[in-house]
């Protein structure tokens, strides 16, 4: 089977050690199950914003609705930097013609559903990462999940028919 369809990915989620600890979260049924129908591209905000590995840890803090990102010993928000980063990525992903993303689960950068938004060190509601968020608006129909969701063989089918089904829009028009 020719592999052609381009769907991004968290890159630590292919074995690329960029967390904040050096280490990766290597997802079998992404790069198994998945490898065979999709190319990725891989995407690490906090890398290829020019954040270091291993690096402090960073989250979420503020209002849920338009968090900061804030390392979390040292204090430095890195929200003005992360969010330069996103436009200017989600503008270069646009030319890889991708026909879905599969995020971090809980990622300050790359969660996609009920990542933790700290406020004076108490959980404060919920949010969602901020590339996250960024690929979201741009792409609005792009089929987005989380690895944690994909564990399920019935919803992993779901997904990869949803990114055929993508793939078979952006063909009908011109």
């Amino acid at each position: 089977m020719t592999r052609t369809i381009a769907v991004g990915v968290s890159a630590c989620l292919l074995g690329e050690k960029v967390r904040y600890d050096g280490d990766h979260r290597h997802d079998i049924n992404i790069t198994g199950a998945l490898g065979g129908f999709f190319v990725f591209v891989p995407v690490c905000p906090e890398v290829e914003s020019g954040m270091s590995i291993p690096r402090e840890p960073i989250r979420l803090e503020g209002d849920p609705v338009e968090p900061r990102l804030v390392t979390v010993e040292s204090r430095i928000d890195m929200t003005k930097e992360i969010t330069s980063f996103c436009r200017a990525r989600v503008g270069e992903l646009e030319k890889e013609a991708l026909c879905g993303f599969i995020f971090k689960a809980n990622s300050p950068s790359c969660g996609l559903f009920g990542v933790c938004v700290h406020n004076c060190g108490f959980a404060a509601g919920t949010g969602r990462g901020l590339f996250a968020a960024a690929m979201v608006e741009r792409f609005p129909l792009l089929p987005v999940e989380e690895e944690r969701g994909l564990t399920d063989p019935g919803a992993r089918e779901k997904f990869i028919k949803r990114v055929f089904n993508y793939r078979d829009q952006l063909r009908a028009c011109p």
